[in-house]
This record gives structure tokens, C-alpha cells and sequence, in this order.
């Protein structure tokens, strides 16, 4: 059903009438008093960008089947039809860095100053699925996130956190259904029904091919095993978000923002075909899907991002996939400000990077906000950053204003223009995607590859030749710059009580019980069995992630990616 229109034509008429004349009289005159800066303005995206938009433009708009109400379909204004009059959007604070000690400090520390999620990053050998005494480990322990290898690790980082009270989000994606077996494991054993965990793992593996680079199988083998926790949470874990689509890494690695929309949501709608294929029932699964967006410097396009994608998605979703339940139609957000806009050049210039994208975040309707430390080009941020940054959602949510009215910015004429061009674009790209198979094959034919290295590599040009400016960066800069800001260290000796922890714990547990366990393991693995069952039984047997990892690449093989040009 379409909104009649309400706006008299005549009148449109005369607004796109004098629209022309002021062009033709005040801005030709302006022009000629002070000539634009550049002839043509566009997004990042290179959406153009019309000097003035008026109703005249929005005069063939269908109001309820584009925009509507939010809580309502399309889902456009939002997933919720109070959004923030009821509930602020969750604030999460990435945290993980040298021992589980280091890191559950911090979890502790964040929760007294007002974070309403914990955020888990973990270390480089648990995100490639090798315990911290590997060879490959060496050098890297506890130094990107979090030094994980066993539910031990695992029952450390938790410790004294009410798992049925606070909603937890991991990162982790080739190993993600080692590390929920880890997290059940753990609510398990403390008595919490398992109905009462709510949080998220990231466990988007088609992003690591295209952009983050951080798996264990290759692509057709990991998507079964991501279906296999899809399933699994559905049946046994309500509150829990099994998958986070992310689009955060795909920006990340030099996406447009039209690109990250497209294969973001084109990673989404290939589970969603992988669950059905499965003989899943679309509403059973589609409720706990969300999806974790980049949010980058311009604000305008920033916003139309999260509009259209939910709109997409709602769209799609019923009208390809048929699903009935309103769950399934809504998309669901988490969003991070941009680590790579940060610069390690005049870093104070970071904080207000980070409230411009959270501001726009806010805007756009997340329903949860990471915000980047100043310091994040240097280390892991310290606890003073990490306050900064969490005080910036902190002051928008409770002095900006932004949280009394539901979505401020709908009916612009412009964020509406833009988002109706962000969605062309990316039906665009999706269309191109489903032409070639779908997203798993285009995956395999490095199509997201090479498009976002061509962007990536625009964008540096723009940048070394000034046409982009990038404030501290190529344009005023200082000299002899330097930086005293405080800089968070990581103990040498992390890594060697990790490997002793993990040393003293292999050899008290019962090997009996770890080899049958992994046996099952494979047994799934080869059969076509869902896996987490018998990944739970392991953990609890304190089978390492390592060695839960290692059966994985028994089976099908450890993946190596061919070249892209």
C-alpha cells in the first residue's frame, strides 16, 4: 500500500519552478561573486550530490512502502516503534588484551564506569585457531586481544561477570564455535540455563575471505559449520545472537560504504540460503540474526547506510525468503567507529572523529556502539582512553537531545535522497552477486576481493594527491610532531604464564576423556552431524581450542587463498 499524495502538484510544480530561477539567478551570481570550491560534490562513495533538495524532488516518494513508522515495515525509521524513548542503545567497549586476569580487570573496570555490554577481542593465535604454546603463536600472544587456548582461559576472563544479566559480544570468526562451546560451557557449569544468555559472536566467516583474512577451512566447510551454531542457537540458546554480519572489516580494508552495505548484506542473505537449504524454517532463524556496520566520516552517508540496509533487508527477506514474523524482517545493529579514519598524527583529533561517527551511528538507529580510543593507532587503548571513549556515547546519550525524538533526520530531503541511492546502488551490486551464484562463489571468484582493493587503492591516490584531506595527516600538519600521549605496554612474560597455565593444565586433565571427545568431534565433522554438541562435550573435557581447531583442519584441510588481481 502506497500513501496517497498529499502534496498539491501545482505547488510542486512552482517549488521546482523557482528552484531552477534561484539557480539561475542567485547561484549563478554567487558563483560569480565567489566561485564553488569544486565544480561537482559527491559522498565517499561517489553518490553526487545535488546542490539543494526541496519537496519538488520527493514528489513520486511512497511514503509507508519506503519510509514508515518505525517498529514497522520497511523498518527504514528504526527497528523498534520507541527506539530511544525506551532504551538507550547498548554501550560496549572492545576489551581484551594480555592474560584473561588483564582482561576480566578490565571487563570490571568498564562496567563500573556505565558500559551496559561487554566486547571480547582475543588474541591473533585464538582467532586463527592455535593455542598459545604453537610455533605460529610465538611473538603474538596476548598482544592483539586476549590470550585464549582453553575453557580454563575461558572461566578466568569470566570470572565474577553475571553472564545472566550482562550481554557479551565476541569477535572471533574461523574458531567462533569453539569459543561458544566455551561460553556455554561456562553457564553450564555454573547452573545458568542457557535461556538466559544473551550476547553476540561475530563468527561472520564469508567477511574473513573477503577482507579480515583470518579463518581455519576454506569457505563451503566454514559456512557449514557457522549454519551447524545458527541451529544450534535457535534451538538452545533464544537470547543469543549466533551470527554478526559484519561490514565493519570489509570497510575496514578500503569498502565504500555502498560496498560494505552490498556484500554485507549479500553475506547475510547467503546464510540465511544456506540455513533453508539445511531444512531450517526461515522464522526460526532470522530473529537472531544482526549485523555489525562500520561508521566512517561522512555523516550524511553514514546514516542512509543504516536506513537502506535495514529497508533491504526487510524487503528481501520477505519477499524472497518469506518470512511472516516482524523479528525476521528487522535488522538489528551493532556499530563501531572507524579504526582506520584514526591517525597516529595529532591523536587528540581522533576524540572528535569518534563523537562525529558516533553522533551519526546514533542517528542512523544502532541498537548497540563501540567507540575507538584516541590511542588506537599506537597499542591496545589504556584505561584512560577507553573512558574518553565511552564518555563520548556517554554525553550523547544523556545531554545531546538525540534520544528524545524517534529517528530526527527522516523527511530530510537530502538523507532521504541519499538513502534511496545507497539502496540502488547496493541492489546493484547484489544483483551482480546473485548472477554469478551467489555469495559464496563470488567469494571463491574474488569479486568483493577486487573491488574493494580498486576502492582502496583509489582512495590512497585521492589522499596522497590532496584531493582528500585527512586533517593532521596531509593537511595541517605540524612539524617535528611527536606524541606524549600514554601508550598501553603488554608484559613480556604474558606468553610464558600462558603457556605454563596451559602446560599444568594438559597434564592434569583426563586425556581418556579428551581423546573420545575430539573423536566425536570428527565424527560430526564427517557425517554431516551438527558440531556443537559434541564441541561443548570437548571444551568441558578441556579439550584446548587448538586442538578442537586441529580436528577441523583434519577433516577439510587448512585453506590458502589464491591471489586476486
Amino acid at each position: 500500500m502506497s500513501l496517497p499524495q498529499t502534496s498539491n502538484p501545482l505547488a510542486l510544480e512552482q517549488i521546482a519552478r523557482e528552484q531552477e530561477r534561484w539557480r539561475r539567478e542567485d547561484v549563478e551570481a554567487g558563483r560569480a561573486k565567489i566561485p564553488q570550491r569544486r565544480e561537482k560534490f559527491a559522498t565517499d562513495s561517489g553518490i553526487p550530490i545535488p546542490d539543494l533538495l526541496t519537496p519538488a524532488d520527493r514528489a513520486n516518494e511512497r511514503y509507508l512502502d519506503d519510509i514508515g513508522f518505525p517498529g514497522r515495515f520497511p523498518y527504514t525509521r528504526g527497528p523498534q516503534a520507541t527506539m530511544y524513548r525506551s532504551r538507550l542503545w547498548t554501550m560496549r567497549q572492545f576489551a581484551g588484551f594480555g592474560t584473561p586476569e588483564d582482561t576480566n580487570r578490565r571487563f570490571k573496570y568498564l562496567l563500573d564506569q556505565g558500559v551496559t555490554g561487554l566486547s571480547t577481542a582475543f588474541d591473533m593465535p585464538a582467532l586463527m585457531g592455535y593455542d598459545c604454546d604453537h610455533p605460529l603463536s610465538r611473538g603474538e600472544v596476548g598482544k592483539e586481544g586476549v590470550a585464549v587456548s582453553s575453557l580454563e582461559d575461558m572461566e578466568i576472563l569470566f570470572d565474577g561477570i553475571p553472564l545472566d544479566r550482562v550481554t557479551t559480544s565476541m569477535t572471533i570468526n574461523g574458531p567462533a564455535s569453539i569459543a561458544l562451546a566455551m561460553y556455554v560451557a561456562i553457564a553450564d557449569k555454573r547452573g545458568i540455563p542457557r535461556s538466559k544468555l544473551g550476547g553476540t559472536i561475530q563468527a561472520d566467516i564469508l567477511k574473513e575471505f573477503i577482507a579480515q583474512k583470518e579463518w581455519i577451512m576454506g569457505p563451503k566447510p566454514a559456512v557449514r559449520v557457522l549454519i551447524d551454531m545458527i541451529d544450534f542457537a535457535s534451538k538452545e540458546l533464544p537470547r543469543w545472537h549466533p551470527v554478526s554480519v559484519s561490514g565493519y572489516h570489509i570497510r575496514e580494508a578500503g569498502a565504500t560504504a555502498v560496498q560494505e552495505l552490498a556484500f554485507t548484506l549479500a553475506d547475510g542473505f547467503a546464510y540465511v540460503e544456506a540455513c533453508l537449504e539445511r531444512g531450517m524454517k526461515v522464522d526460526d532463524f532470522a530473529p537472531r540474526f544482526s549485523f555489525f556496520w562500520d561508521v566512517h566520516n561522512d555523516f550524511f552517508e553514514e546514516i542512509a547506510k543504516f536506513r537502506a540496509a535495514r529497508r533491504i533487508w526487510s524487503k528481501r527477506m520477505r519477499e524472497k525468503f518469506g518470512a511472516k514474523d516482524p523479528r525476521s524482517l528487522m535488522l538489528r545493529t551493532h556499530a563501531q567507529t572507524a579504526g582506520v579514519s584514526l591517525t597516529a598524527q595529532q591523536p587528540y583529533n581522533n576524540v572528535v572523529r569518534v563523537a562525529l561517527q558516533a553522533m551519526a551511528a546514533v542517528l542512523g538507529g544502532t541498537q548497540s556502539l563501540h567507540t575507538n580510543s584516541l590511542d588506537e593507532t599506537y597499542a591496545l587503548p589504556t584505561e584512560d582512553a577507553v573512558t574518553i571513549a565511552l564518555r563520548t556515547q556517554q554525553i550523547i546519550a544523556y545531554e545531546s537531545g538525540v534520544d528524545r525524538v524517534i529517528d530526527p533526520l527522516a523527511g530530510s530531503y537530502f538523507v532521504e535522497y541519499l538513502t534511496d541511492e545507497m539502496e540502488k546502488r547496493a541492489l546493484d551490486y547484489l544483483g551482480r552477486i546473485d548472477g554469478m551464484g551467489g555469495m559464496i562463489r563470488a567469494v571463491e571468484e574474488s569479486f568483493p576481493q577486487r573491488e574493494i582493493a580498486e576502492s582502496a587503492y583509489r582512495h590512497q591516490q585521492e589522499v596522497e594527491a590532496k584531493d582528500r584531506i585527512i586533517v593532521g595527516l596531509n593537511g595541517f600538519a605540524n612539524e617535528n610532531e611527536g606524541s606524549n600521549i600514554a601508550v598501553l605496554k603488554i608484559d613480556e612474560q604474558v606468553a610464558q604464564r600462558q603457556v605454563e597455565r596451559l602446560r599444568a593444565l594438559r597434564a592434569r586433565r583426563d586425556q581418556a576423556a579428551v581423546a573420545r571427545a575430539l573423536a566425536k568431534v570428527e565424527a560430526a565433522c564427517r557425517s554431516g552431524d551438527n558440531v556443537m554438541p559434541p564441541v561443548v562435550d570437548a571444551v568441558k573435557a578441556y579439550a584446548t581450542l587448538g586442538e578442537v581447531a586441529d580436528v577441523y583442519r583434519k577433516v577439510w584441510g587448512a585453506y590458502r587463498e589464491a591471489a586476486a588481481f
